[in-house]
């Protein structure tokens, strides 16, 4: 998760277990806005076998039911989904297996990717194939719920809900910015995973391109920094959003807090 960083260093915000592993999380949001209610991302889902969770030790109480039940809503309440990257951890709960056919979860949503990261994922290098599960994938399309944005910086999904794009993580990753009680907020999915990451050579070796990473990581900060964005954190176990600032040393942590304290 911070590839050339050593453990002795990383290890001092996030320390890993026995296995050496770290606990991570994997935050979704949902924004309402006039009569469409959307999902960014599906977290990894639960129809994998055993074998394969068995590598990543899920724990916690948390799903997508519940937290939309918490909400009052259900599953089929949902109008979008936005998918930032196709990567299982982002998209296995855009699927389940229902009477052993595996279909979209959402039944009334549009899902939404864009061609390019679609095209990458289907055909994926050997590094990274094994985060582009089929199964996670060929449903959407099958199902004729599957749509794509233009591969546009900028591009409005919504009235508030703009698309930015970055490159270095994987190929046309798509990042929501949102417009929200006068703020900015970024949903910065993996071009930002966590707090620990701010630090610029903190680049995660999942990376397919790292020194893309680093440029765009880069000019995102300063930006955030100078412009007071909320950076929504999809991984991070602890901070559900922080705030960036200009220090002698680089970029660094301003503020951490709640989405629900804006």
């Amino acid at each position: 998760m911070f590839g050339v960083v050593p453990k002795s260093i990383w290890q001092k915000t996030n320390p890993a277990d026995n296995n050496n592993m770290c606990t991570w999380a994997m935050r979704c949001m949902l924004i309402e806005e006039g009569d469409r209610l959307i999902l960014i991302d599906t977290g990894i889902g639960n129809k994998q076998d055993d074998k394969f969770f068995s590598h990543f030790y899920l724990h916690g109480e948390d799903t997508l039911d519940r937290s939309l039940d918490a909400k009052g809503f259900s599953r089929n309440d949902i109008t979008d989904v936005f998918l930032t990257h196709l990567h299982f951890d982002h998209v296995g709960g855009a699927v389940i297996r229902k009477d052993e056919i595996l279909v979209p979860t959402f039944e009334q949503a549009k899902y939404w990717s864009n061609e390019k990261h679609w095209n990458w994922a289907l055909n994926p290098n050997a590094r990274e194939k094994a985060s582009f599960l089929q199964e996670n994938i060929l449903p959407l399309q099958q199902s004729g719920q599957l749509n794509f944005l233009k591969e546009e910086e900028g591009i409005q999904f919504s009235d508030d809900f703009k698309v930015r794009f970055a490159f270095g993580h994987t190929d046309a990753m798509m990042l929501p910015q949102i417009n929200y009680k006068g703020r900015t907020i970024v949903y910065a999915a993996d071009l930002l995973p966590s707090t620990g990451h701010i630090p610029l050579p903190y680049v995660m070796a999942y990376d397919m391109f790292p020194l893309q990473t680093l440029k765009e990581k880069q000019a995102f900060l300063q930006e955030a920094a100078s412009n007071d964005y909320v950076l929504f954190l999809e991984h991070d176990p602890v901070n559900q959003c922080c705030t960036v600032r200009n220090t002698d040393r680089g970029i660094r942590l301003s503020e951490t807090f709640r989405l629900d304290e804006l």
